[in-house]
């Protein structure tokens, strides 16, 4: 009998214990959020918007594969914080915001120029948000961004999370952004994300009035200082960015040639590197910055390239354009912006531990005094599938 007590007892306690999900929701219960916007409301508030899957537009096709139902709805509303507008979108959505397939996070212009901790820290402890979703800063405001359509994906959340994931600029997550931001000596990054224009469609019977196709893009890097933005990069500056930071992983760079006004030689990036050694005297700081360019010819409208003499002057026009893209931004960094961008005090708080107590409080200062010389070497390594340039 008492055995038969005990089995019962371990019964009912194992049924307890393995009761399954009793939290679980089903996929017709979610709202799935694609993509968030977070932007400052002209009242001071906190603008939230969502962008939503459409179940019934992914199962038919939706309109990016010819369907006439749009993919997502966007939906917007104002709170004194993000949580607040989350609280009052829910009321407007029939159906539970779930957050764990959000592939971006846009923060607006204003909003970054303001207090970034204010919008940000809801998606630094919420549970759902992912920390590998996509953070960036729009040009304007986030929501304009969120409300685009892709001409190749079902959503532009999608279109864009490729562009980051394509590693085209400079582009973090935001579990990247929150180290950086939580890290002494170097100061916060972010892609920036703008609306362009991607052509025209034909307009009526006699093609007339054409409706312009606008479309989002990666052009630069949003720059920040402490907990405020404090400008952009464009693109070629970014490009000095990835040099100085050695995140370049690929890319093409094209030089003119020495001889041909008007002629390009264009070679693909594929390796760079680059070594960052502190130098401090117990008066002055400066850097000393070595990067190592690696890359192969694609296109070639001039000189035979297997001629040692032209090879080795291709190789210094390399150069020549890495160094000068990484010193303009480096200028731009340290002049305009007072800002280390580069994670130069993270390499000299590694070689310089002790001195590093006594300068981290006025980072930003020495960052924007130090001196910094850069030299760079570049190798062409193979010249493609011909060994000359073809002549008619």
């Amino acid at each position: 009998m008492r055995k038969l007590l005990a089995c019962l007892f371990l019964l009912i306690l194992m049924t307890s214990i393995l009761s399954g999900c009793w939290s679980r929701k089903e996929m017709g219960e979610l709202a799935i959020v694609l993509g968030v916007g977070v932007d400052r409301a002209p009242d001071g508030q906190v603008e939230l918007t969502l962008q939503l899957a459409k179940p019934s537009a992914f199962a038919g096709g939706g309109e990016g594969a010819g369907g006439k139902e749009p993919p997502t709805w966007v939906i917007s509303e104002t709170g004194k914080t993000v949580l607040d507008a989350q609280r009052k979108l829910a009321t407007r959505i029939s159906r539970h915001i779930y957050w764990a397939h959000c592939i971006i996070l846009v923060l607006g212009e204003e909003a970054a120029r303001d207090d970034i901790t204010h919008y940000l820290n809801f998606f630094s402890r919420a549970p759902q948000p992912r920390e590998n979703m996509w953070a960036m800063v729009a040009k304007g405001k986030a929501k304009d961004i969120l409300e685009t359509y892709s001409e190749l994906e079902k959503t532009s959340a999608q279109d864009i999370g490729y562009l980051a994931r394509a590693k085209t600029g400079y582009s973090v997550t935001i579990k990247d952004f929150r180290v950086m931001y939580y890290t002494k000596g170097a100061n916060t990054i972010a892609s920036k994300v703008e609306i362009v224009e991607r052509g025209v469609t034909p307009g009526g019977p006699q093609k007339e009035n054409p409706t312009k196709l606008k479309g989002v893009a990666l052009t630069g890097t949003a720059v920040f200082r402490g907990k405020t933005m404090v400008g952009w990069l464009d693109e070629s500056e970014t490009r000095g960015l990835l040099w100085l930071r050695g995140e370049v992983l690929k890319g093409v760079i094209s030089v003119p040639s020495l001889t041909i006004p008007g002629r390009e030689t264009s070679i693909n990036i594929i390796r760079g590197h680059t070594e960052v050694k502190p130098q401090y005297d117990g008066e002055s700081v400066w850097f000393d910055v070595k990067i190592d360019v690696e890359g192969d010819l694609l296109e070639m409208q001039v000189e035979d390239i297997m001629e040692r003499e032209v090879r080795e002057d291709v190789e210094k026009e390399i150069a020549r354009e890495v160094e000068e893209r990484a010193r303009f931004t480096l200028k731009k960094a340290q002049g305009e912006y007072g800002a280390d961008i580069f994670g130069f005090g993270v390499a000299f708080h590694r070689r310089y531990p002790k001195e590093w107590k006594e300068l981290k409080d006025k980072w930003d200062e020495v960052f924007a005094d130090a001196g910094v010389n850069i030299t760079v070497e570049a190798h062409l390594r193979r010249s493609g599938l011909m060994s000359k340039r073809p002549t008619g």
